[in-house]
């Protein structure tokens, strides 16, 4: 059975910091590309990082030179770290793993950005 759970999210203040991290198990976590992703309520899941199975990452712009991934093969674990937080990233974020039309999704952790 194939599991990506999510931890870390929050509430934190405009300015702050915290760190996703995503477990999964059930798969050779070494040959998926993982994903990070969040959702607002109304509004369509939007793609905020990937990480390559080497763990080369790239961003979306919005949070470009904030948000750094990473990952730990030996851990099966991918994180998110998050910094100079804004309001407008509050939302639901979710890991996902890709590889080839396979796919899996977490279940989502919240984060809350507000003073």
């Amino acid at each position: 059975q194939v599991q990506l759970v999510e931890s870390g999210g929050g509430l934190v203040q405009p300015g702050g910091s915290l760190r996703l991290s995503c477990t999964a198990s059930g798969i050779v976590f070494g040959f998926y590309v993982m994903g990070w992703y969040r959702q607002v309520p109304g509004k369509q899941r939007e793609l905020v990082a990937i990480i390559s199975e080497g763990g080369t990452p790239s961003y979306t712009d919005s949070v470009k030179g904030r948000f750094t991934a990473s990952r730990d093969n030996a851990k099966n674990t991918v994180y998110l770290q998050m910094n100079s937080l804004k309001p407008e990233d509050t939302a639901v974020y979710y890991c996902n793993a890709l590889s080839g039309s396979t796919i899996y999704w977490g279940q989502g952790t919240q984060v809350t950005v507000s003073s």
